[in-house]
């Protein structure tokens, strides 16, 4: 299941940097708002994998 998230990441990550340079080469700021959070969002999909990974295994061997 990892591979296909990262895969995902990588495609939210390269699609955020595109959407930074065409806001830098516009200089349209709504535009660089939308990568940022694009790539906030691909970083809080990795963080929360983890971390309900590793609850769902705590959880499995305490029960």
């Amino acid at each position: 299941m990892l591979i296909p998230i990262l895969i995902f990441d990588v495609a939210l990550v390269a699609w955020s940097l595109h959407l930074m340079e065409r806001a830098y080469e516009s200089k349209e700021f709504s535009l660089m708002l939308a990568g940022t959070l694009v790539a906030v969002a691909a970083a809080a999909m990795l963080v929360v994998y983890f971390l309900m990974g590793h609850c769902i295994s705590y959880l499995l061997q305490v029960s």
